[in-house]
């Protein structure tokens, strides 16, 4: 019996990670007035993984719609059309690692003025406790 990739679950499961759970991210940083670092990375590299298994769902779907006499299945999935339903996860890859980036860069600058307040130098950069 003939069966289009359209309503296979790996379908199903592609629509929910590369659409509804990326949005439902977005959403919820976007919605919260204020939220830890922690929680900020957690989603982060949800994001990022993801995008991994967005990119195993859509290569799992291209070798069923090889398989598939369906010609829209092979147009979408097999074809240079399918180049496109990849820049979808490489966009939620790159806004994950550009999360990530920002935190860190963000704790190192705090953990740099942390340092500079807890270690004060002179002029001549030397450590005013070595000079006594």
């Amino acid at each position: 019996m003939y069966q289009s990739v359209f309503i296979k679950t790996e379908f199903f499961f592609l629509v929910l990670f590369s659409l509804i759970l990326p949005i439902a991210i977005y959403a919820y940083m976007m919605w919260k007035q204020a939220i830890s670092r922690k929680t900020v990375l957690f989603l982060a590299i949800v994001l990022i993984v993801l995008s991994g298994i967005d990119i195993l769902l859509l290569q799992q779907l291209k070798g069923q719609a090889e398989l598939s006499p369906s010609l829209i299945d092979n147009a979408l999935f097999s074809s240079e059309l399918s180049l496109a339903l990849y820049l979808l996860p490489a966009l939620f890859a790159g806004i994950g690692v550009n999360v990530m980036s920002h935190l860190l860069i963000s704790h190192l600058s705090q953990a740099e003025k942390r340092f500079d307040r807890e270690h004060p130098t002179d002029a001549a950069g030397k450590d005013e406790n070595s000079r006594k």
